[in-house]
């Protein structure tokens, strides 16, 4: 976490939201368990991979090639516990190490392939280790269904064969007995059940003493008793034995197996955190997607620029609610420093400053922000916030006190790299003291060079924002008909409070508020009137703006549009064009052949056909080679083409030597011919029914008069007038 970023400022802004949106998009628990740790990045060059990580998951849903599957399984228990020496894991344990192993060694081989679409990702991947010696060593022992395999070892293998040889005792020596009980009349109409996983013969109570075997219970009525024939006890015995042998062999198998994969723990390790990574990036990338969020331009130079952005949790609220969120553009740079957004209460000020707050938070924290293409922004060392909801009952807890302790923090931490966001700027104490005091403040934070938005009512602080260079007042837009809120934006122009039209909507007597009014200074109220009277001149301004805007939008589309349609024709014409090349020289190529055949048929003369078809051929050869070629490809043609070029190039000097030496003569005659030409031409003397040109024009007309230095040339449809300088003879007058 950076560590200017407090986790007071975190919760001011609602980061925790943000999170469990971009939760909900994981794919694994760990994953999950991860994303609520984020934090923002203090180090540029992590933060800058990070970014970049997710817009490259972003760019692959628009892609054919899009991320494999990176589900995975939590093995962190299995391989902590693989780390101890002499202990060993279940199968299934190592059935999940091995899906593990694969998924990773999957992704490294993607990433490797496609490295040119996800350079951050293939960086990312080369860290780890690809090897397949875990899947293959796990695969050679445990199946697909979890057991382990017969071939694992001999004495395993040899153990299940006597298994299946007893277990064929077992059957054979029962279907014995149940035969003989059967015979004798023994048995009730069940004739056999299983008990604790055994075959045992239902045997008639009266008839119990008569079947050799043991006693492994009765029914409920004890008409019927379950007895394990005699035969079959010694051969269950073994069995059992043998199983037992069987669990031991697999427990040996399973330590040897887990005494292979140890010494590759850590390699482990990093699998679980590579996946947990890319879940995390895949996840912010889901959540972009959500929100057609990008990853703006991260500029050099100091400076907010974000245009139609929007508050992701409003936004998304907004959205089940199915209610259109407004989008803000604000900037901040060098000459607009500080913004002091004034206006009515519920106008959006507050949502304004959060937006700004929270998406700066979420870009410093490895997450695209729903903002236009074209926006733009800085990494601030440092972000500052002193915001209260005034709708909570936190706000009514506040004291004056502990918002002075807050500024003494803000003085403290403030700097030229620092981003702060105050709401309700100077509330909480008596209106003049706690307003002079939130200007030396605002001072403070100006003279620091520290970028920054504030809220405020105080007209204090509107009047000093016009006064200091480099801060801007701003409102949000407000319908002075209706009194409803508009949600945008407005920089240039401190805001009305609207409280007493305001006040009046909501049914406050308006005798009582002309008391009101008369009790507040006659200059103040003025003021506000003029603020409120600007406003509706600029909401009458920006209704015009928009109209012109979208007519614009209207006509870059069609202009557009237009400009696809061209290139398309133009593209359709090439193809043909080249159809029609290839066609031309197929029919050449017909021509040509038919011609040799015509001949042939009249004289009827093979050496004669095949000369000239070979001397076709070879004609033929020599212009392909000239169009096409033929590269060197022995280490004596590479020489040889080499000598070639130089001597070529040598030729090429020695011709450019001699063409330049001509130039310059041939240059030189002209210059002299010009001369003489202009000479001429400047000494010569126009006259009626000339027929000249004026300078650097194509049309020829006819001198119709001639006046001093100016003429009239008739061009038959239309006259013009010019000066004799600007002439130029084409022929004279017969």
């Amino acid at each position: 976490m950076s560590k200017n970023i407090s986790k007071k400022t975190l919760q001011d802004l609602e980061f925790s939201t943000v999170l469990q949106h971009v939760a909900a998009y994981c794919i694994s628990s760990l994953g999950k368990e991860n994303v609520f740790e984020i934090q923002p990045i203090h180090n540029k060059k992590l933060l800058f991979k990070e970014l970049h990580l997710v817009d490259e998951y972003l760019s692959s849903f628009e892609s054919e090639n899009r991320v494999p599957n990176h589900g995975f399984d939590n093995i962190t228990e299995s391989v902590k516990r693989l780390a101890i020496e002499n202990s060993f894991i279940e199968t299934d344990a190592f059935l999940k190490i091995a899906t593990t192993s694969l998924t990773v060694n999957e992704l490294i081989k993607f990433f490797k392939k496609f490295k040119e679409q996800f350079p951050t990702f293939f960086e990312l991947s080369q860290q780890i280790e690809f090897t397949t010696f875990v899947d293959d060593e796990i695969k050679k022992i445990i199946d697909i269904s979890g057991e382990v395999k017969n071939n694992a070892s001999p004495a395993l293998k040899q153990i299940r064969k006597d298994i299946n040889h007893v277990r064929g005792k077992i059957g054979a020596s029962f279907s014995s007995a149940l035969s003989k009980a059967i015979a004798a009349g023994y048995l009730d109409d069940i004739k056999e059940t299983v008990v604790d996983n055994q075959r045992v013969l239902a045997v008639s109570a009266m008839h119990r003493k008569k079947v050799a075997g043991s006693l492994l219970g009765s029914s409920k009525s004890g008409n019927i008793v379950y007895i394990a024939p005699q035969a079959t006890l010694s051969y269950a015995r073994e069995y059992q034995n043998l199983i037992y042998d069987e669990k031991q062999e697999i427990v040996k198998i399973l330590r040897e197996l887990s005494a292979t994969i140890r010494p590759l723990v850590s390699l482990l390790e990093e699998y679980v955190s590579f996946l947990i990574h890319i879940d995390v990036v895949g996840a912010k990338a889901k959540y972009a997607h959500e929100m057609n969020a990008i990853l703006p331009i991260i500029s050099k130079e100091k400076k907010i620029y974000f245009k139609n952005a929007y508050h992701p949790v409003l936004w998304r609220k907004n959205k089940e609610q199915k209610l259109e969120t407004i989008s803000q553009t604000i900037t901040l740079n060098e000459q607009q420093q500080i913004i002091v957004i004034s206006g009515p209460n519920a106008g959006g000020k507050s949502i304004t400053l959060k937006t700004i707050g929270l998406l700066q938070i979420m870009l410093q924290s490895g997450i695209l922000i729903p903002v236009d293409e074209r926006s733009q922004t800085y990494i601030f060392d440092t972000i500052l916030t002193d915001i209260g909801d005034n709708q909570s009952i936190e706000n009514q807890l506040s004291t004056y006190s502990y918002r002075l302790k807050n500024m003494r923090y803000f003085l403290r931490k403030c700097n030229e790299n620092t981003l702060f966001l105050i709401d309700e700027f100077g509330t909480g104490s008596d209106p003049e003291l706690g307003g002079a005091l939130a200007e030396i403040f605002l001072e403070e934070f100006y003279h620091k060079k520290a970028f920054g938005i504030i809220t405020t009512h105080y007209s204090n602080l509107k009047v000093l924002a016009n006064e200091l260079e480099n801060v801007t007042n701003a409102n949000m837009q407000f319908d002075e008909r209706s009194l409803e809120p508009l949600y945008k934006l407005f920089v240039g122009q401190a805001g009305s409070s609207f409280t007493f039209e305001v006040a009046q909507k909501n049914g406050i007597p308006f005798s009582l508020i002309n008391k009101a009014k008369k009790r507040v200074e006659t200059e103040k109220v003025r003021l506000d009137k003029t603020i409120s009277k600007l406003q509706k001149e600029r909401n009458r301004l920006q209704k015009n703006s928009d109209n012109l805007e979208k007519q614009k939008s209207k006509e870059q589309e069609h202009l557009d549009n237009l400009q696809e349609k061209e290139q398309r024709i133009q593209n359709k014409l090439a193809g043909f064009q080249e159809l029609y090349d290839q066609n031309q020289k197929m029919l050449s190529l017909g021509r040509k052949t038919n011609e040799l055949l015509n001949k042939y048929f009249q004289t009827n003369n093979k050496k004669e056909l095949n000369l000239n078809f070979n001397k076709w051929v070879a004609d033929e050869k020599v212009k392909y080679i000239k169009k096409n070629p033929v590269k060197p490809k022995t280490k004596a043609q590479k020489q040889k083409a080499k000598v070639a070029v130089k001597k070529q190039q040598e030729v090429i000097k020695k011709v450019e030597k001699e063409v330049l030496e001509k130039v310059v003569e041939v240059r030189k005659e002209k210059k002299i011919e010009a001369a003489k030409i202009a000479k001429a031409k400047s000494e010569y003397v126009y006259k009626l029914n000339d027929r000249v040109r004026i300078i650097d024009s194509n049309s020829v007309g006819t001198i119709d008069k001639i006046d001093k230095k100016s003429v009239t040339i008739n061009y038959g449809i239309f006259t013009t007038k010019t000066s004799v300088d600007k002439l130029e003879l084409v022929e004279k007058a017969k």
